[in-house]
């Protein structure tokens, strides 16, 4: 049996972490909006200097386990996707009747996916945004064929009811994918890894946004997420079946999928 991580303790307790700090559980969503507000408007562009590129790469594999049908209606959720940057990847991979609504809780972010969207024109009709918390969605049961949500699990104070609402949300044969950063299992690349997460990607923050405490909280908050097997273990504990993860770039990240029966 699988140990749980220590973030099912914390939400019971009303709290839970921060980076490093322990905050209580109201107050996180304040300081994670404070964080994504000041880093929005280069947001994608600082994903492309901290991971030199290979963000792009991460989220066309997740799109390829998606595969949105190209012949039949496809209604997809992409959640904290506020940029629109895997929004309008499946979009290009479906069909036109792939439809996909974009969730974040951070109105920055959204602004930032909307006039973006504004240069797809051939999108129009099939995305939507809307501004909502990923543990109260605003959708009907069994809304949607597809549920996915990239580098943004980590952020969410109650990551079990965020699970819960995916699982609610998701039709029966409908698939989960979560794109997050994972624990590197390669000797030497681990401490590579540790030594450019903390000292390089802050100072990096900080040259292209002029903030460098925001980064160094995203870098704190990878280091404090559950080992996949411990965020499996959450996923089937939400009711998800079939529970799988695929360690990319020597554990950099992994995509977690799973599917609702």
């Amino acid at each position: 049996m699988v140990e749980r991580h220590k973030h099912d303790a914390h939400s019971s307790e009303g709290t839970t972490h921060f980076g490093f700090r322990t905050v209580g559980i109201g107050e996180k969503q304040g300081r994670v909006n404070d964080v994504f507000r000041s880093v929005a408007t280069r947001y994608d562009l600082m994903n492309d200097l901290m991971s030199g590129g290979l963000h792009r790469a991460w989220k066309s594999a997740l799109v390829s386990m998606l595969r949105p049908p190209r012949e039949r209606a496809f209604r997809h959720l992409d959640v904290a996707g506020g940029t629109g940057d895997v929004a309008f990847r499946i979009l290009d991979a479906g069909g036109m009747r792939t439809a996909v609504m974009v969730l974040d809780i951070n109105g920055d972010m959204l602004r930032v996916g909307r006039e973006r969207a504004e240069a797809r024109p051939e999108f129009a009709g099939r995305l939507e945004f809307v501004e909502a918390n990923a543990e109260t969605l605003p959708f009907e049961d069994r809304a949607f064929d597809g549920y996915t949500i990239a580098f943004g699990i980590r952020n969410v104070p109650r990551i079990d009811r965020a699970l819960a609402e995916a699982h609610r949300v998701l039709r029966p044969g409908g698939r989960f994918l979560c794109l997050e950063f994972s624990r590197v299992d390669m000797p030497f690349l681990d401490a590579l890894y540790e030594a450019y997460s903390f000292n390089v990607i802050p100072r990096l923050g900080q040259l292209v946004t002029g903030d460098a405490d925001s980064y160094r909280y995203l870098v704190e908050s990878i280091r404090r997420f559950p080992p996949p097997a411990a965020f499996s273990a959450m996923i089937e504990d939400a009711g998800f079946k079939r529970v799988s993860h695929r360690l990319l770039t020597g554990g950099i990240v992994a995509i977690h999928s799973a599917w609702k029966i």
